[in-house]
């Protein structure tokens, strides 16, 4: 699909898109897109996290009544 943009293209787009919108527009919508990717990394990093933790082992509890533990 892509295979015909070179570098001149990609240039003149980026030109008009600054035209239309403004430097402060662009400059915007790119901080959002970061904070998106950061907002991104920050889940999967919790989510794994959070696998890892639901993963580990965990020290068996007594869970007998007191009554019953009293007959044996």
């Amino acid at each position: 699909m892509f295979e015909g943009l070179s570098i001149s293209h990609l240039l003149v787009i980026a030109v008009v898109v600054m035209v239309l919108f403004g430097r402060g527009k662009v400059s915007a919508l790119m901080g959002e897109v970061g904070k998106g990717i950061t907002a991104f990394k920050r889940g999967v990093s919790d989510g794994a996290k959070e696998v890892d933790a639901a993963a580990a082992p965990t020290q068996a509890r007594d869970v007998t009544p007191e009554a019953e533990k009293a007959k044996v």
